[in-house]
Order: structure tokens, then sequence, then C-alpha cells
């Protein structure tokens, strides 16, 4: 969907807010066979890198970490609530007739090369990490 100027962010720390908020993004990459998405929970370390970094985890079942090499390039999106706002809302509509219907929403397009590592330690920092994000607001947390 086109952005207009007045409503692009370009504020590093709200994008990186988003990606906090809404962690669950998908993957987008090119592999052999054509493209394909996954699903996936992300962890940004904000202070890697120019931009940040993104860390997750796939199963091992998951032939897309196979499938891709380090230094492919992919997309993640992530996103945050959307409605569909209707021309009828506006009060100009009724005298000037001009507005369409559009949508608001917040998205994060995260575009970067990926890494893949597939040494124990690393994945297990990765896995603790995402499930002690994930399990703090339970009662009891998940060990």
């Amino acid at each position: 969907m086109y952005i207009p100027d007045d409503f692009a962010e370009n504020s590093l720390d709200v994008l990186h807010s988003l990606i906090a908020e809404h962690p669950f993004g998908v993957l987008f990459t090119h592999r052999s066979n054509g493209l394909d998405a996954n699903h996936l929970p992300f962890e940004l370390q904000a202070s890697e890198g120019n931009l940040g970094v993104l860390h997750a985890h796939v199963s091992r079942n998951n032939s897309v970490w196979q499938d891709i090499k380090s230094g492919d390039e992919v997309i993640v999106v992530f996103q945050a609530g959307d409605a569909y706002i209707s021309p009828n809302w506006y009060p100009s509509k009724h005298e000037q007739h001009r507005q369409v219907p559009t949508w608001n929403y917040r998205v994060v397009h995260a575009y970067g090369k990926v890494t893949i590592r597939d040494d124990e330690r690393y994945i297990r920092g990765v896995v603790a990490r995402l499930t002690r994000t994930h399990e703090a607001s339970q009662p009891e947390p998940w060990k």
C-alpha cells in the first residue's frame, strides 16, 4: 500500500517498539523452489549493528534453515493493529465528496541478510531468551 510521507514512520525507536510489542513476524525468503513465508517469534537486539539485529529459531524439521544460505536477503514483516477507514467518517466528505476509503495500519518491514547459526549454545540462548520474554507475564513462568 502506498504510504504518504506524512504517515511514514522513520524513528528507529518507534519501529523497534512495534517489533518489541508484536514480535511474531513473518520471515519471507526466496528458496530454491520459490518464495516462502515462515511465521516465527523474533528477538530484537536493538544495540547490535546499525539498525539492530533480529534473532529467531526454526525447528530442524523446517527446511528453511537448510534451503537458504547465510548472506541471502530476507524480509521480516511485523504487524500491529489495522482497520478499515470509511470516507463516511470524515465530516468534510459530506461537503466535498473527495475522500476515499483507506486502511490504517502499523507495520514494520525489516530488510536484511540472514545468518544461519547451527551451534547448540547459540540456539539454546535464543530459545531461552524468547521463552523468558514470552513467559514473563505468566503467574508461574515455564522454565
